[in-house]
């Protein structure tokens, strides 16, 4: 099996890389290492890195050529972001992501695997969110990635390609570096572990559903080899989890004493966050098997490595 993935430099991007790699499949990378990292890519052999960006056609063009599949990460990602660069934001990942479907669709691609996101619904009316939630982002960010999403999905009815798009919730995991735009986790990890005083949006009580990266790349592994399937589906762990709680987690796994501050909510975060799995479940066999206490043990034990050689 041929694949291609696209901010496979990336933090999910390198661990889907290293997964099918381990399964014996050719894998290329497309980054233009914006985000992505040449380290997350040095200890898998045999990868393929083409230096490039997702809204240049030429370079998605020749990265396509002769894949079955397409894993599709690269993005821009993050409400905060997309509210300071909208336009940034839309072109990649409504240009880019079309750029890629274009370039799949001419090479005769069998699937694609896409990134979106639990941003696509806004706030939420209904706990646990299933697939047919109503979608009312409320970010650019939102907008874009349900944008790129109808696109796929519109394709796998219009062509010969069958697309599945994944629908993350809170993801975390080794190779996430800390980047204030990014997720809760790294953030506070990341602060904790330098002995910074770490930030809690809001009263703390809000809630969000943490997924470990090694459940998403199964779930993407299992998306690639589905015969036949196309659709959306929710990837989340089905559990949740309070910052406050998530703080007190991080802290008893770095074995560090924080300082908590508290200041005013952020626009664009929404208040609580459940994902129902029971489509992915049923369709995929997608199974959460890394428990949030695990994962971050293992998580803190990265970051702490990271820092000493960043």
């Amino acid at each position: 099996m041929k694949a291609l993935v696209t901010g496979g430099a990336g933090f999910i991007g390198s661990n889907i890389v290293k997964r099918v790699a381990d399964e014996g499949w050719q894998v290329k990378v497309l980054d233009n290492l914006r985000s992505g990292y040449r380290s997350n890519l040095a200890p898998i052999p045999g990868v393929t890195l083409i230096e490039g960006d997702v809204r240049d056609p030429r370079a998605v063009a020749d990265a396509t050529r002769g894949m079955d599949v397409v894993f599709h990460l690269a993005a821009s990602v993050g409400n905060k972001r997309s509210i300071e660069h909208p336009i940034d934001d839309a072109e990649v990942n409504v240009i880019g992501t079309l750029r890629v479907l274009e370039a799949a669709r001419n090479a005769g691609v069998r699937k694609i695997v896409v990134a979106s996101s639990a941003g696509i619904f806004g706030e939420l009316k209904t706990l646990p969110i299933r697939e047919d939630h109503p979608v009312e982002p409320d970010s650019p960010y939102g907008c874009s990635k349900l944008c790129a999403e109808k696109m796929c999905l519109s394709y796998a009815k219009l062509y010969d390609i069958e697309a599945i798009s994944l629908r993350y919730f809170n993801v975390y995991g080794p190779n996430q570096r800390y980047d204030a735009y990014g997720n809760v986790i790294p953030i506070f990890a990341f602060k904790m572990l330098r002995g910074e005083p770490v930030t809690v949006f809001g009263d703390g009580e809000q809630t969000r559903d943490f997924v470990n990266v090694r459940d998403v790349v199964q779930a993407n592994l299992k998306a690639a080899t589905a015969d036949g399937v196309s659709g959306a589906f929710n990837i989340g762990s089905g559990t949740r989890i309070s910052i406050n709680q998530l703080v007190r987690l991080i802290a008893s796994a770095g074995g560090v004493d924080p300082v908590v501050r508290f200041g005013p909510p952020r626009k664009g975060d929404v208040r609580h966050s459940l994902a129902d799995i029971g489509a992915a479940r049923a369709t995929l066999q997608y199974e959460p098997q890394v428990t949030l206490e695990e994962g971050l043990l293992q998580y803190m034990t990265w970051a702490r490595e990271e820092i000493r050689n960043p």
